[in-house]
């Protein structure tokens, strides 16, 4: 295996190549940071790294291959972790000037699991400020563009995750989610990412504010892997989920993995586009397509959704979302705590609508957003779908209720729009059935021509 094959390898293959001695850690690091090198500067994905430490890494995970020690499942594989993820010693800024040279004493859970694991963080990806936006652009780094095409956004807030993970400069990423972040930047990207079912993996450590403010975000928020593969999102999944003993939120998880399930014992659901929200003719006929192939793989497939209000469920998301954000803030009145606690329980019954819908399906197959990657714009300004000037924020319309409701859900590469860019399918699944998901995901990736390497790269 020459050093330039491992490049596009995923991180389960990596691993294995290095613990059968096919590769050595240190042949891939190096592989790797000289296709970060090469790479890097056009897409600014990476704006933390580390190359000593990388290094000194890898010739650590070589010599304990040496000495016949036991190791863990990413052995000696070369990630990194979202700029919003604590890391000892390596700088985590969340995207802010006032936090530009800030350096953790301690790792995340995240990070701490990782390492735990084997693998060797190289380095730490762009954020927008406070990971809040649709694109990945900040005052300290600038701006990350997509693999696909510079011209265009990777998305937020995980956008400089899903850009290094496209583009080959690692196999695997860890981003957050309150609103898409982790499947929008997997869906204009081309790739997979997963967001679990609320409170299932750790923030410890892992911020949507400043690193020295109180946690605003103990709903919506979701942590979960960018990556190639599914087998990937499962691998990384099962590594960093369950409690950690500091995380109050997080209960003992249950990550034993569930076996490939026969398409004709599926039942699935699909929808095209979701009622109030404006979705791309090419990513609706992508879903409708894909969702022929799955009933002709045996499934049984219908479109379908819960009968309810998709517009007041998109509006309460909104309204959590800015009251988390302003908690700290004090730049407008918040609400009653009696306001609040009736938005929790509007929420409750948005909840068992779903839940309601999943006692007769086993996923929903639907759009993660409603164009594809879209031309860097100010933030705000109005994005094109098929021609028609559409508000910003609707961008998340299609996600960010999965994020209201605590469900789990996916994105897998589907195909590209007439343009050539990538259109994802989310994978919605019952709360606490991850497992279940990633592997009726794994089915349904055979269906497509999975991750595909962006032209040129």
């Amino acid at each position: 295996m020459t050093h330039s094959d491992t490049t596009f390898l995923t991180a389960g293959e990596l691993a294995v190549a290095i613990r059968e001695r096919r590769v050595s850690a240190v042949e891939a690091m190096e592989a790797q940071l000289a296709r970060i090198e090469l790479v890097n500067p056009l897409l600014n994905a990476i704006v933390t790294l580390d190359e000593e430490a990388a290094r000194a890494g890898a010739e650590a995970a070589d010599q304990a291959l040496a000495r016949g020690e036991a190791v863990g499942p990413l052995h000696g594989v070369p990630v990194t972790l979202k700029d919003g993820h604590a890391t000892a010693g390596m700088r985590t800024t969340v995207g802010l000037e006032a936090f530009a040279d800030h350096v953790p004493a301690t790792d995340s859970t995240i990070a701490a699991r990782l390492r735990q694991a084997g693998a060797i963080i190289i380095g730490k990806t762009n954020v927008p400020p406070r990971l809040r936006d649709l694109q990945t652009v900040n005052p300290i780094f600038g701006r990350t563009v997509n693999p696909w095409d510079v011209t265009r956004t990777p998305g937020g807030s995980s956008g400089g995750a899903a850009a290094a993970v496209a583009a080959g400069l690692v196999p695997l990423e860890i981003g957050s989610d309150a609103g898409g972040s982790i499947r929008v930047p997997a869906h204009l990207t081309g790739i997979y990412g997963f967001m679990p079912t609320e409170a299932t993996v750790p923030a410890t450590g892992s911020y949507a504010d400043q690193p020295d403010m109180p946690r605003s975000f103990r709903l919506l928020f979701g942590i979960g892997p960018l990556a190639r593969d599914v087998d990937d999102l499962i691998l990384a999944h099962r590594i960093i989920a369950g409690a950690d003993g500091i995380d109050t939120e997080v209960p003992p998880v249950t990550t034993d993995e569930v076996p490939e399930p026969p398409l004709g014992q599926l039942r699935v659901a699909f929808a095209p586009e979701f009622p109030g929200v404006p979705t791309a003719f090419d990513i609706a006929e992508a879903i409708a397509g894909f969702a022929g192939a799955i009933e002709v793989g045996g499934a049984r497939v219908r479109e379908a959704l819960p009968q309810h209000d998709f517009v007041a469920e998109r509006a309460l998301l909104s309204d959590l979302i800015t009251w988390y954000s302003q908690a700290f803030r004090q730049r407008e009145a918040l609400p009653s705590l009696a306001a609040y606690l009736e938005a929790l329980n509007r929420r409750d019954e948005f909840i068992h609508a779903w839940e309601r819908f999943f006692d007769d399906w086993d996923v929903l197959v639907c759009p993660a957003m409603m164009c594809t990657a879209f031309h860097h714009r100010e933030t705000g300004a109005p994005i094109p779908v098929d021609g028609v000037e559409t508000p910003y924020w609707s961008a998340l319309s299609h996600a960010c209720r999965f994020n209201l409701t605590g469900h789990p859900a996916a994105v897998i590469p589907i195909g590209l729009d007439r343009g050539g860019l990538p259109i994802g399918a989310q994978l919605v699944g019952r709360r606490h059935s991850d497992m279940k998901l990633l592997a009726v995901a794994k089915a349904l990736a055979r269906l497509t021509d999975g991750f595909v390497r962006p032209p040129g790269l």
